[in-house]
């Protein structure tokens, strides 16, 4: 039994000893320099900065087709990708650049509305882009009175 404990202890002691290598010495200085800059690179995202958000078209007729332009600026510090826009509706049709928008640049989103509906009507248009969030929000609204439906007889 004793042997047994003293060649444990044997062991023990010659791992400790073997681990007395200072990690820090291993450290390969290119390979920290490569970490950094790509650490750096994932800090830089697009930032998409509306001029508004919503967009009322007011009352308007049944069926008279409308449209909007949603402006915006990449504020951020990385080109800005729009990768799909959609809507809550397929009355409702977003047009998206298909381009890159560089740093500091500003772009356009036309949004078109085919007035279907009736009374208050709210939409919502989703866009998908490379941004810290992935999505951004946008509505328009219109309160659509019914098509006249002539006189009854």
């Amino acid at each position: 039994m004793k042997k047994t404990i003293l060649f444990l202890s044997a062991i023990s002691m010659m791992a400790f000893t073997s681990c007395k290598d200072n990690a820090s010495n291993k450290v390969n200085s290119d390979n920290v320099a490569q970490a950094s800059a790509r650490d750096e690179a994932g800090k830089q995202v697009p930032v998409m900065q509306f001029e508004k958000v919503e967009h009322d078209f007011g009352t308007i007729e049944q069926g008279a087709a409308q449209e909007t332009i949603f402006k915006f600026t990449n504020t951020g510090n990385a080109p800005l990708i729009i990768t799909n826009a959609s809507s809550s509706c397929g009355c409702t049709v977003p047009n998206p650049p298909k381009d890159p928008i560089a740093p500091g640049e500003t772009g356009e989103l036309l949004v078109k509305f085919n007035g279907s509906g009736q009374n208050q009507v709210s939409k919502t248009i989703t866009v998908n882009a490379n941004t810290e969030s992935g999505t951004e929000m946008l509505r328009i609204k219109a309160f659509v009175n019914p098509k006249n439906a002539g006189p009854t007889s």
